[in-house]
């Protein structure tokens, strides 16, 4: 699986899954990370996977106007707000649940991304918001796609004072 997110709400934006970490797959995640968020001038770390150097991807990155950066090699840190979504995943979700497929896990991850992640769990970094409900407090005003969709989205049936514990997971807490 490869990922991207966003530093600032620390919401996915990107996300591809596969039985390989060629570089095929990083670009897939770039790719939809590219639909969702207007990126001229934006930076994108990553660490220092072949997947990254490539020429595949640094083509693509320049093609977006994306700069690509790159930490240290060996640096433990340089990862770190990836790695803690990954280790949030494995607590949330696979380590709770039996995934027999590759196509039953991808359903399931989009549906903790899509459904849980991004939209109601909360994040001790952001002040105990959801990603989403970070970036409408901090949007000046509603951006849209290019097919003129709200990007941010709306969270309907829901007062935002509501706050539910990250463990109240209905999908994953049966």
């Amino acid at each position: 699986m490869a990922v991207v997110l966003d530093v600032f709400s620390r919401r996915i934006v990107g996300w591809a899954m596969s039985n390989h970490l060629y570089t095929e797959l990083m670009l897939r995640a770039l790719d939809m990370a590219l639909q969702q968020r207007h990126h001229e001038g934006v930076i994108l770390h990553s660490d220092q996977g072949c997947q990254y150097t490539s020429i595949a991807f640094g083509r693509r990155c320049r093609e977006a106007g994306v700069q690509p950066s790159m930490g240290t090699a060996g640096d433990a840190y340089d990862n770190a707000m990836c790695e803690s979504f990954f280790g949030t995943l494995e607590a949330e979700l696979l380590s709770r649940e039996h995934l027999a497929t590759h196509e039953q896990a991808r359903q399931r991850v989009f549906s903790f991304l899509e459904g849980w992640y991004n939209v109601r769990r909360l994040h001790s970094s952001i002040g105990y918001c959801s990603p989403l409900e970070f970036e409408n407090l901090h949007a000046p005003h509603q951006p849209s796609s290019q097919r003129g969709l709200p990007t941010a989205g709306q969270r309907h049936g829901r007062e935002k004072a509501t706050r539910r514990p990250a463990v109240d997971n209905p999908r994953i807490n049966p």
